[in-house]
């Protein structure tokens, strides 16, 4: 899958696990459709996309027995770099470690890894 697809899968991903998970209603910015989604975050969702790609593909596919919460953790420390790179002071809510994160988006984060590991197989 190109990145620009990959990157579309990470989003799409993301609204659909914020719809599934957030309690509530959630922000207007966190469920953006792609065709409105600002450039730096499409290219933040095509970097945790090809990080995740490459880290599935050099498992040898032993990246689909990691637990939901490794599958997170992992997406949501690829997504605080790219936090790091695009915004030169990020808001701390921006690049929260793991466990400070909200529950919803650690399963979010969880669900966007489970995706790019289907999409690739």
């Amino acid at each position: 899958m190109p990145r620009t697809e990959g990157a579309r899968l990470f989003r799409e991903t993301w609204i659909a696990g914020v719809h599934k998970h957030f309690p509530g209603e959630p922000k207007a910015g966190y469920v953006t459709p792609w065709a409105d989604t600002p450039q730096w975050e499409r290219e933040a969702a095509g970097s945790v996309y090809d990080q995740v790609r490459q880290f599935v593909e050099v498992s040898g596919g032993a990246a689909s027995r990691l637990s939901r919460e490794q599958k997170s953790r992992f997406v949501a420390t690829c997504w605080t770099a790219q936090m790091f790179k695009h915004f030169g002071d990020p808001k701390p809510g921006y690049v929260a470690d793991w466990p400070d994160l909200p529950s919803w988006q650690q399963e979010t984060d969880a669900d966007i890894f489970e995706a790019i590991e289907t999409a690739l197989a």
